[in-house]
């Protein structure tokens, strides 16, 4: 998670507040709230957001970490509408994960949930303790439609859950915020070692677009579309190299993204 320096004489220490979704392959999708904490240094301690590190009591030259996880109901309600907006969208329901049963703002983070879940009957909500939702997503994925969940714990579960897919160039993700339109790419890097090489996933890039398609342009057939053709692609047996196995059809990059093309072609014909 990015952390930005900044002037030790600022009275406070910013935090930035912004919603990060990642599509998790063909099925569920998990909603985490990130929290960016510009750090200062101050004395003899160093803090970011919750954090501070300090020398411990006593004068002997030990030192001590000390973390706190602090949500406010604002927080907490703008991304459980985002979560409840993108489940309409979807298959209509939600999963919140939190550890409640032992964490203060795990209690809050349930209260505000239920209570804006009461404007959005239409969509079904359950709650879930994080370690355990953990458990479920390598047990049974598809159980899970949206999950939200705060930074702490979609920190871990997004990480666990994009190896459902096998391989980061299967994974686009969005970042949204309030009002604006929203930055889509795959979550994996540029990669330049590989330039040139033809063996990069486009998938990831690919569903980038679907994904804006449908949660800011609000094109919801032609996202579906595009996943589609994405699914069919894979079903077709064509693998670029990070995700290839035996009696799989190894393709390159322009390979693979002209196979998409195709199934889209079909499927708009089909149409």
């Amino acid at each position: 998670m990015g952390q930005e320096a900044v002037d030790s004489s600022h009275p406070h220490v910013a935090q930035e507040f912004y919603l990060v979704a990642k599509n998790l392959g063909r099925d569920p999708r998990l909603l985490r709230h990130r929290k960016v904490g510009r750090a200062r240094a101050h004395d003899e301690h160093w803090r970011l957001g919750g954090s501070w590190l300090l020398a411990a009591p006593g004068g002997d030259g030990t030192r001590e970490g000390v973390n706190t996880q602090r949500y406010h109901e604002s927080e907490i309600d703008r991304i459980t509408r985002v979560a409840f907006e993108m489940a309409r969208k979807r298959g209509g329901r939600v999963t919140s994960a939190e550890k409640s049963n032992v964490m203060e703002s795990g209690l809050l983070w349930r209260e505000i949930v239920t209570r804006v879940h009461s404007e959005y009957q239409d969509v079904e909500l359950s709650h879930m303790l994080a370690d355990n939702c953990a458990m479920q997503l390598v047990k049974e994925p598809k159980q899970f439609d949206v999950i939200v969940t705060d930074n702490l714990f979609g920190d871990l579960l997004s990480d666990e859950a994009a190896m459902l897919t096998g391989s980061l160039g299967m994974l686009p993700s969005a970042s949204l915020g309030d009002g604006g339109p929203g930055l889509y790419e795959p979550i994996h890097g540029s990669a330049p070692d590989i330039t040139g090489l033809g063996i990069a996933n486009p998938i990831a890039t690919i569903l980038s677009l679907a994904m804006a398609l449908r949660y800011s342009l609000n094109m919801i057939e032609e996202a579906d579309l595009i996943e589609q053709a994405v699914g069919n692609t894979l079903d077709g047996g064509y693998r670029s190299a990070d995700i290839w196995s035996e009696g799989m059809t190894k393709v390159s990059t322009v390979e693979m993204g002209d196979a998409v093309l195709s199934a889209l072609d079909a499927l708009k014909n089909k149409n």
